[in-house]
């Protein structure tokens, strides 16, 4: 029975549909119709974790210790242990006990941060393209969303001189993600210090998501937030164990950075969740401990798929530029196919997934995310089926092989 007298609460309406959620209800009607899909929608690496997280995972469960509820901050070791990644990695000086909380996931952590921070009507400035956890939290607290259109033509990068006065003034966080999902889009350090210094000017706080901080290739090293002198002061910044080591169904993260915005994100916390599993923590700490030469053959990975997938769309007409980092790349749709449309002819005709650009935000449109989540026969599959649909990339419109 249908009780439409029980409504849900008026933040829900005014989120936009989760297009990866559409997705998933479209991937298994085509799998009903008997498709071999291929996936490169979500950005879910394949694989299992590295062998010694899994056995400290195992030796963890037989650990009757470890079954009982977890410290709501985390384990003391987890917490040196990414404490002393970001030494070994950036040189820079965490506080485990007050600079380092551990998170379900870093999408959980990045929308929590919202609920704790924006009350109804405050001002967030957040990318679009981006990451849709960037701006589905703040519109879950009730904040006001303020769009900083992101142009191919600026090498994705947010203009901060654009930002109007008024605006920045009034602005409470600003979410920002380089290297950047969906779009791969890296910056320079000096972008960094210009972003901080724009922070502390107009007393701003600062959130980076630095989820891809080891997918970088041929030689390029991601900055941290927190490298820069004074980020400290006024930002915080989150990382995920998802996407490097495989652990995306670990649900695993960390934030670090300014004490007094951790604590009170730790204070939400204290209310909604009891942590993470011990387990689960003592296998995050063995994979942030993993010697150098894993994270290579893992950049080694995406960089061999990289190249593969972009040679051969490069055979289809695309012109993509060669990314510096993460697991995607960004594809223009051809003109006069929104990228939902491109998406789905995708889709129907060959069985294979990409994300629609809107579903990172307006400026999304006129593309697709494809995940380089498959090794190089099954994106040579893609390939083949994209050449004998006539999938391809037109400036007049979409070829195809069934007109």
């Amino acid at each position: 029975m249908k009780l439409d007298w029980i409504t849900p609460a008026e933040r829900l309406s005014a989120l936009p549909p989760y297009v990866f959620a559409r997705l998933d209800e479209l991937k298994a009607r085509a799998r009903e119709q008997g498709l071999d899909l291929i996936d490169l929608g979500m950005g879910n690496p394949d694989g299992p974790a590295p062998t010694p997280v899994i056995e400290a995972a195992i030796a963890a469960l037989n650990n009757p210790a470890n079954h009982g509820y977890p410290p709501f901050e985390g384990t003391a070791s987890f917490r040196k242990a990414i404490a002393n990644w970001y030494r070994r990695c950036y040189d820079v000086e965490l506080d485990p006990d007050s600079e380092a909380l551990p998170l379900l996931g870093s999408k959980e952590g990045l929308t929590h941060l919202a609920l704790a921070y924006v009350n109804p009507g405050d001002l967030v400035l957040v990318p679009t393209p981006a990451y849709p956890a960037h701006f589905r939290g703040p519109l879950i607290a009730g904040g006001k969303v303020h769009s900083l259109i992101l142009k191919p033509e600026k090498g994705w990068l947010i203009d901060l001189a654009a930002i109007p006065d008024e605006v920045a003034r009034q602005a409470k966080i600003l979410y920002f993600n380089y290297p950047s999902n969906p779009t791969a889009a890296t910056a320079p350090r000096e972008f960094f210090e210009e972003i901080v210094a724009f922070a502390r000017k107009y007393e701003i706080l600062l959130v980076h998501d630095l989820c891809y901080a080891e997918l970088a290739f041929d030689g390029y090293q991601p900055t941290s937030l927190l490298e820069i002198p004074g980020a400290k002061d006024i930002g915080v910044e989150f990382h995920t164990l998802s996407k490097t080591y495989n652990m995306a169904g670990w649900r695993v993260g960390f934030v670090v950075g300014n004490r007094h915005i951790i604590q009170g994100l730790r204070t939400l916390k204290t209310n909604l969740d009891y942590g993470i599993f011990a387990a689960v923590q003592t296998a995050a700490e063995t994979a942030l401990q993993l010697p150098d030469v894993y994270v290579h053959q893992v950049q080694a990975r995406y960089c061999r798929r990289r190249d593969f997938l972009i040679e051969g769309l490069g055979q289809l007409g695309w012109n993509i530029p060669k990314t510096k980092a993460t697991m995607y790349l960004w594809v223009p749709c051809s003109v006069g196919m929104t990228s939902t449309d491109f998406a789905l002819d995708v889709l129907q005709k060959t069985g294979v997934v990409v994300t629609p650009g809107n579903a990172f935000g307006v400026a999304g449109e006129g593309y697709v995310r494809i995940s380089l989540i498959v090794e190089c026969d099954r994106l040579a599959e893609v390939l083949r089926r994209f050449k004998q649909a006539g999938i391809c990339y037109s400036t007049e419109a979409l070829v195809s092989s069934s007109d």
